[in-house]
């Protein structure tokens, strides 16, 4: 077999040797230190919110009112899944610019009206379209409302009937 031969007395002596246990106690003291600056890093919005234009962190509810887009109902063309389009949402918007929103809500009409009639209705069964249509609807609504006035739109009835 093996031409080195340990002694036994040797060999139990290595056995019985208990490894350090430094290694573990550093390696939780660093995993804890990443953990907590993690945690410090993302409330404190040094990262993902860069401290400038996020909101305020406010106790109850934050300064927001919703502006309620009145029902929408579009004919769908021939060979379309459904023959009309049921569509209503709410826009999200600071309470300073609500009143300025909703007297806005002619020209929001006009737009959303306009866009959903050039939709190709094909596209409604895509899974991504409903992503797709509420971001094109929101920045045509930020263009009219004007910049920063508008948050976001959350659109509460989408029907194809």
């Amino acid at each position: 077999m093996s031409d080195i031969a340990i002694p036994a007395e040797e060999a139990v002596e290595g056995a019985e040797k208990k490894r350090s246990r430094l290694p573990l106690l550093i390696g939780l003291v660093l995993a804890i230190g990443a953990g907590g600056a993690g945690f410090y890093v993302m409330q404190s919005g040094l990262l993902m919110g860069g401290g400038h234009g996020a909101p305020a962190r406010v106790q109850g509810m934050p300064d927001i009112a919703y502006v309620p887009v009145e029902q929408i109902l579009i004919s769908l063309p021939p060979g379309a899944p459904g023959r009309h389009l049921r569509f209503a949402a709410q826009i999200e918007v600071a309470r300073a610019n609500a009143a300025e929103v909703t007297l806005l809500m002619p020209r929001v009409l006009d737009v959303l009206n306009s866009y959903l009639r050039a939709v190709d209705p094909a596209g409604f069964d895509d899974p991504g379209a409903m992503t797709r249509l509420r971001a094109q609807m929101l920045r045509r609504i930020q263009i009219v409302t004007g910049e920063g006035r508008v948050r976001d739109l959350l659109i509460t009835e989408f029907v194809l009937n």
